[in-house]
């Protein structure tokens, strides 16, 4: 089945309410890596070490009203079996609470045809709405690629545009070393492909071992930017947008190199690999 262009721009996916608590947000904050450094007083709040004093850390809004593995129905027309995903975005419009009910509704915002065999850019967007107050929080973007469905006649551009970094060596570097187990504590935000968690789901695709989920490493590059950018002031952090572009294995150590103009990269150390380029962070203020 290919895709139709309409059909997909207007797939209904069903609308997300979720409520969370205290304890999703320390394990959220844990499954990005927070809380190593007993002594670390900074990052405590967002672990759930400080009574009276629990932070959700911005980029738990990626992983908050998760529609569900929704391209795999065979009704979108999308090969699910070679799609990847390309870049991750998120806004902060009002910082998270600590606990609360959360609406979500994801959408697709775009199609670019690249052609046949050379695949398809699907654009979407996740709006966070409060349920009580009915107040914006956050949208999340992503960019999917889809490898095996080029060529259905839909529009061939414009595509998004990657930010470009600066020509100079980087003002700050944070570097944290992932858990080889972290995969296993990441999945239980809602993300269960074996790809992350099996072995031999992994070696089957190609990887020697199972390989640590996008959005977790997403979610440490966005702990780097709390901790350079905003000295972990949840309440500072605005946008966050970057481009995957290598894979990463639970142990391996991330160096994050960050621009006073926001500009940023994620390295993998042990094989020299960059994970998320192309990065671009916002305060909050700034984005009003």
């Amino acid at each position: 089945m290919a895709i139709n262009y309409d059909h997909l721009m207007g797939y209904d996916i069903p609308e997300v309410v979720q409520s969370y608590g205290e304890r999703d947000v320390a394990q959220y904050g844990l499954s990005i890596g927070m809380g190593q450094d007993p002594m670390d007083l900074q990052q405590l709040p967002y672990v759930g070490g400080v009574q009276g004093d629990i932070r959700a850390m911005p980029a738990m809004a990626n992983v908050l009203g998760h529609p569900g593995f929704w391209l795999g129905n065979p009704d979108t027309g999308v090969d699910a079996l070679r799609l990847v995903h390309g870049e991750q975005g998120m806004t902060i419009h009002k910082p998270l609470p600590a606990e609360g009910t959360i609406r979500a509704k994801t959408r697709v915002v775009g199609l670019i045809d690249k052609g046949e065999g050379k695949g398809t850019l699907l654009y979407s967007e996740k709006a966070i709405h409060d349920a009580a107050s009915g107040d914006l929080l956050a949208t999340c973007r992503g960019t999917t690629f889809l490898r095996g469905d080029g060529g259905f006649g839909g529009p061939t551009g414009p595509a998004k545009v990657p930010h470009q970094l600066p020509d100079t060596e980087p003002d700050h570097v944070f570097q944290t070393q992932t858990r080889p187990e972290q995969a296993l504590l990441y999945r239980w935000n809602g993300d269960t492909n074996p790809l992350h968690l099996d072995p031999r789901v992994a070696q089957k695709a190609g990887f020697e071992r199972p390989i640590l989920h996008g959005l977790c490493s997403f979610g440490c590059a966005a702990h780097a930017l709390l901790a350079v950018l905003c000295d972990y002031d949840a309440t500072r952090f605005g946008s966050l947008d970057g481009r995957f572009t290598a894979h990463v294995f639970p142990g391996e150590t991330l160096r994050t190199e960050i621009w006073d103009d926001g500009s940023f990269r994620m390295h993998v150390v042990q094989r020299d690999k960059v994970a998320i380029g192309n990065g671009i962070f916002r305060f909050r203020e700034d984005l009003k």
